[in-house]
């Protein structure tokens, strides 16, 4: 009678295995980084990643009936991770560029921006190109597209990689760094906190690399990358997009 029962118990788990959805099956692991408001951030209050990226994929997670959850970690750990399959998908301020969609293919892009500058306030220099630095000692972030173009360019004495955009934004504070180069809406932000008094963004400044963001997954996940897509054209036509992204004080995408 006993292994009729397990007999039954197993064939019963069997049936409703077979008519659960496969998002409450599978857990999608969503790869975001808290360094990086306001796309994605530690929320203190909450302990949790919060952001316009963060929430975007929740809305797709609903719209496509995928579980998603948020594994913080930091930005250069973000394609390894997803590479060696530690997480599913990438939801960040990452640019969709050339030698990144080698490895990882991409969503249609979602936001597209530059890099932007900051200096100490104390310097109230115009500054209009890179060129306008030459020889000098700048930062930007690891891991990102700007810190690869600064380097190509040539134009600087050094060009030092941090870990963080706030680690940067201390170093301009401090007066250690004469210069910092990173998103130029992640800086934007943090400026508008209060955190980091002695720091300027420069208005007259023209970004070189423009890129925009997507979300990421692993290479031969066109069934995901199709449902993701799909999430973000509807997302996009009702006017979901557009109000993710006032919420965080940024302006919507022609």
């Amino acid at each position: 009678m006993a292994l009729k029962r397990f007999v039954q118990a197993a064939v019963a788990a069997l049936a409703i295995s077979a008519t659960m959805p496969a998002s409450a099956q599978q857990v999608l692991k969503v790869g975001s980084t808290p360094t990086g408001i306001p796309f994605t951030f530690l929320d203190t209050k909450t302990n949790t990643i919060q952001g316009i990226m963060v929430d975007l994929v929740t809305e797709i997670g609903k719209d496509a009936g995928l579980n998603v959850q948020i594994e913080p970690m930091a930005f250069s750990a973000l394609i390894p991770s997803l590479t060696s399959s530690k997480i599913d998908i990438i939801a960040a301020a990452m640019f969709i560029t050339a030698p990144r969609k080698e490895v990882v293919d991409f969503s249609d892009p979602i936001y597209t921006y530059g890099e932007g500058l900051v200096v100490p306030k104390t310097d109230t220099k115009a500054y209009a190109t890179q060129d306008d630095l030459k020889g000098e000692t700048v930062g930007a972030q690891v891991g990102t597209a700007f810190v690869d173009a600064l380097k190509k360019s040539g134009l600087f004495a050094d060009v030092k990689a941090y870990d963080t955009i706030p680690d940067i934004l201390r170093d301009v504070n401090t007066g250690r760094l004469k210069a910092g180069f990173a998103d130029y809406p992640i800086l934007a932000y943090n400026l508008k906190q209060g955190g980091f008094p002695e720091v300027r963004l420069v208005d007259s400044y023209k970004p070189v690399t423009v890129g925009s963001v997507g979300i990421g997954v692993r290479k031969g996940e066109a069934a995901l990358l199709g449902k993701i897509n799909a999430s973000l054209a509807k997302l996009k036509a009702n006017g979901t997009i557009d109000k993710i992204l006032e919420k965080w004080g940024q302006k919507a995408q022609g």
